[in-house]
């Protein structure tokens, strides 16, 4: 779980660092686009773990 997190926050930074940084725009895409993939499979994990 703590792996997810992290990958939650890394996300994150690279999504405000892209926002922020002029010509970034399409890293922020991909951070967001990451941070969602990421979260939609630590719900999925997490649920599968606790049904077992």
């Amino acid at each position: 779980m703590g792996l997810i997190i992290g990958l939650l926050v890394l996300w994150l930074i690279i999504s405000v660092v892209g926002f922020t940084v002029k010509g970034l725009i399409w890293l922020a895409i991909i951070g967001l686009a990451l941070f969602v993939i990421t979260g939609i499979i630590g719900f999925v994990r997490r649920k599968a773990g606790g049904a077992a």
